[in-house]
């Protein structure tokens, strides 16, 4: 695979970084064996490795992304036929940083409580050093929070590779905060119109028709398993939304 040389890191053309880890390496990083790693990719839930000097091959960010996604699937009770359908689902572009969003918003079908630690265990868990502007990058993005306690932060594990991953990412304090406002704005909206529409049109009229309790238990079960397909859809739509309107503006420039 041909690529330029960026601060010493091998990226290619699309600017997207060179796949650089061994297998073993892989499993290592994800927490998971080869043999894992070559299981789910017989079954297509991983893309082959870039094939390098001496047939040794290489894995790369995507390749990381979508283990600690199939992970996150599976903590959520899925199967892995179902893990494959969703995969199979996301647009054949995806990179490492969209998968990163899919599994956050997939912990979010059932967030981790969040965790009170020490600023030596937070960067521990995020990998690098973190200093006072990005930790305060991170409290805007709701990755984490102070506490009374001197040095020790309330902390979401679930959003947490997603916010480290965003701080690399040239955007000003000022800007988290409005955009973090907008998302939290329209998607409330999106949230609210959509439970109107549960209630109006499915709840009510199944009450008014069903008066078995066992089936209205039923239903009120399919309700909370349906939450996981709203979001995943919720996402969907908002990416090809978000990607056609970058399109969009570049062009226009």
């Amino acid at each position: 695979m041909s690529g330029t040389t960026v601060t010493g890191t091998a990226v290619t053309e699309a600017g997207e970084p060179e796949p650089t880890l061994t297998v073993d390496e892989l499993a290592a990083r994800a927490g998971v064996t080869v043999r894992t790693i070559r299981f789910y990719g017989t079954r297509g839930l991983l893309p082959p490795p870039v094939i390098g000097p001496r047939r040794v091959g290489h894995y790369g960010p995507e390749h990381l992304a979508r283990l600690a996604l199939i992970e996150e699937l599976q903590h959520q009770g899925m199967t892995l036929a179902a893990i494959e359908r969703y995969l199979e689902q996301l647009p054949p572009d995806v990179n490492a940083q969209d998968l990163a969003i899919h599994r956050a918003l997939v912990a979010t079908w059932a967030p981790d409580a969040p965790e009170e630690m020490p600023r030596a265990e937070l960067e521990r868990r995020a990998g690098r050093p973190l200093g006072d502007e990005d930790l305060d990058r991170l409290a805007a993005m709701d990755v984490l929070a102070r506490t009374d306690a001197e040095g020790t932060f309330r902390v979401d594990p679930g959003l947490l590779r997603l916010g480290v991953r965003l701080l690399d990412v040239p955007i000003a304090h000022e800007t988290i905060l409005a955009s973090r406002t907008v998302l939290v704005e329209h998607t409330r909206s999106a949230a609210q119109e959509l439970t109107r529409l549960f209630r109006d049109e499915v709840w009510g009229p199944y009450r008014e028709r069903e008066s078995d309790p066992e089936h209205v238990a039923a239903m009120k079960s399919l309700s909370a398993h349906m939450q996981p397909l709203v979001i995943q859809a919720l996402v969907t739509a908002f990416q090809r939304s978000l990607r056609e309107e970058l399109r969009a503006a570049f062009r226009a420039e």
